[in-house]
């Protein structure tokens, strides 16, 4: 009696050694969801969106085997504790691109913001050259409103640019240098036209 007494005592401690060491690394869990909500903050989900999507999934595929382990009578969480902590250092890594990025992205923004002002200047001057007659009065009139729409759409590329939206300032830029190039050409044509007559 004393015999199973003693094995059964041993027994628990065992089991109780196994559980016990087993418990799920739930601080490392909030840290590596932490490392990935901060590159979202600083802007990952903008200018590291292929990262981000992939340290979301190494950390869903870290928090599936923490459950997976979980259900489990003799946990080892072990290899879901390595996949946290490479979470956790890839998205310090992650979030160190971001501000490089950015820069990259401003300074795009900028050039092309630079070339639409130019554009639309130059576009501005060729039409007081552009030549007028009875033919031409009505084209010189709609290209003077397209460019004041030029004009005016430059500022929501300021506003853009103010509101820190890079991409969304270079693709208004360079629609707004596209459309002042197209008035440019027309008023080349109309000049080379009048100069061939």
């Amino acid at each position: 009696m004393k015999n199973i007494v003693k094995g059964l005592a041993l027994a628990l401690i065992v089991i109780f050694a196994f559980t016990s060491c087993a418990k799920q690394p739930t601080q490392l869990m909030d840290q590596a969801k932490a490392a990935v909500q901060s590159v979202i903050d600083a802007k990952g989900g903008i200018y590291a969106k292929d990262e981000l999507n992939k340290l979301q999934g190494e950390l869903q595929a870290a928090l599936d085997a923490v459950t997976a382990q979980a259900k489990k009578f003799f946990k080892k969480y072990g290899p879901a504790k390595e996949m946290l902590n490479k979470v956790i250092t890839d998205a310090d890594s992650v979030k160190a691109l971001v501000p490089g990025r950015i820069a990259e992205a401003k300074a795009a923004a900028e050039t092309s913001m630079n070339e639409a002002k130019t554009a639309v200047e130059e576009a501005k001057a060729l039409l007081e050259k552009a030549p007028k007659g009875k033919g031409t009065k009505a084209d010189i009139e709609a290209m003077k409103a397209d460019l004041a729409g030029l004009e005016t759409a430059m500022a929501d590329v300021t506003t853009a640019m103010n509101a820190e939206d890079y991409f969304g300032a270079k693709d208004k830029a360079d629609a707004i240098k596209q459309k002042a190039a197209a008035i440019t050409e027309q008023i080349n044509a109309a000049i080379a036209k009048i100069k061939g007559r």
